[in-house]
């Protein structure tokens, strides 16, 4: 079959490798200069399986309003009214329980634990290197209260016989030893040591090459502007380079997503949460990160990546908006400087913003549309690295008819109930702003 994948980040490049190796012609449109410059280029570098969680949790209300008071506040809501984001905002709040937590989680874990797998096997067949290490995540608890309710996390990874280890202070310091020089700030930590590290932007642009050697074609400099159909189908791409027309159609464009598809009647969940991070170099490797902590108190991670120190977090509700903000910068610096403070030159970070998909549920959405040539493979959130080998090839399958390795049914957009709302025969949209 014709396949077009509409984004050419880590999530749409693997998906393009998954089809090309099951025999599809498979071209891939996006408007960037090249694969991965968007989401995908400078993310947290975590691999994180067992660090799959939704944001949606017991608690979170609160602990949301609490957070915002703080000096350095892991989450940021700008007051400025906006329909989209309050409707994000409530479908999330209506997540925020226990029955709801358990099932999202088990979700994620699940297709995170495939992707695992799925990065092994794609490792083992094409060799590719990227600054990867295979050292584990270490969770980092400043409090006792944070150790109590690290359990409830606990219960789930038993529940999918994700090994982990809770740690005590002095054992953190084993696992990353120059946390020493602070180890007052600790109370203890949980570490999943089957989360690899890595750069998703070398990983993305090794595995575009590599389709392009099997015969994918990448179309970059190229502005999607539309969507037309035709009997309830999409009929063919429209791009500021001309109309494209395939058999199957695959978006993958990240935040973007939703836009382009409510104007063919499809209303997606996924709403852009801003994040932020700098890449410093390491100037003390024995007082820089093994592999990644994961500070939970401020919600940044600090990942080694080679002789570079990637350090991300921030959730901030801004729309699309991709302003660097001046104290967002300030309050990765500061997690980094307190917990690493001898590890890497500051004054040398190359500041970053990107736009994370993220689904109400924290579930992405993989599969299948009311509009039967048109699928999906978006809403990662914090986790397209994560989950993306997972999700590629898990719809590969899905796109072939094959007998899917896991479950899938509960991760399409089915589960969102969609308003019955005929698709316009011609669309459309531009992705630009």
């Amino acid at each position: 079959m014709k396949i077009i994948v509409m984004g050419s980040g880590i999530i749409g490049t693997t998906t393009a490798y998954y089809l090309a190796r099951q025999g599809h012609q498979v071209r891939v449109i996006d408007r960037q200069p090249a694969a991965g410059m968007e989401t995908s280029f400078a993310n947290a570098g975590q691999i994180s399986p067992g660090y799959a969680s939704p944001w949606a949790a017991p608690g979170i209300p609160v602990k949301a309003i609490k957070w915002m008071l703080s000096k350095h506040s892991p989450l940021v809501v700008n007051p400025k009214p906006d329909w989209e984001k309050l409707k994000f905002i409530s479908r999330m709040l209506m997540q925020c329980n226990e029955k709801s937590y358990s099932i999202n989680k088990s979700r994620m874990l699940r297709l995170a634990e495939y992707s695992r797998v799925s990065l092994q096997k794609l490792q083992l067949d094409t060799g590719v290197k990227y600054d990867d290490r295979s050292m584990g995540t270490l969770q980092l608890f400043r409090t006792t209260k944070q150790l109590k309710d690290a359990r409830k996390d606990m219960t789930v990874l038993d529940q999918f016989q994700i090994p982990y280890q809770s740690l005590d202070v002095n054992a953190c310091i084993i696992v990353e030893p120059a946390l020493e020089r602070v180890k007052h700030k600790i109370a203890g930590g949980l570490r999943l040591p089957l989360d690899q590290t890595g750069d998703c932007l070398q990983l993305t642009h090794q595995l575009a090459t590599r389709c392009q050697q099997m015969g994918v074609e990448f179309m970059f400099d190229t502005e999607i502007t539309g969507l037309t159909m035709d009997h309830g189908r999409v009929h063919s791409v429209l791009t500021s380079k001309g109309e494209f027309h395939a058999d199957r159609y695959v978006m993958a464009m990240g935040s973007y997503s939703s836009r382009i598809l409510k104007t063919v009647g499809i209303h997606s969940p996924v709403y852009p949460v801003k994040g932020y991070s700098i890449t410093v170099p390491i100037i003390n490797a024995d007082a820089a990160p093994v592999s990644t902590v994961m500070d939970e108190t401020h919600k940044v991670a600090i990942t080694r990546l080679g002789d570079r120190i990637r350090v991300a977090g921030t959730a901030e509700l801004n729309g699309f908006d991709l302003t660097l903000s001046e104290k967002r910068r300030a309050t990765i610096r500061h997690v980094v400087s307190d917990l690493f403070p001898d590890g890497a030159d500051l004054s040398q970070d190359e500041f970053w913003t990107g736009l994370r998909p993220m689904t109400p549920d924290g579930t992405p959405i993989i599969g299948g549309t009311s509009i039967s040539n048109l699928y999906l493979n978006t809403g990662h959130g914090t986790l397209g690295w994560t989950m993306s080998f997972g999700s590629a090839r898990l719809l590969a399958d899905i796109i072939s008819g094959k007998q899917t390795d896991i479950v899938c049914d509960d991760l399409s957009i089915s589960r969102y109930k969609q308003p019955r709302m005929a698709p316009k025969l011609s669309t459309k949209f531009s992705t630009a702003g």
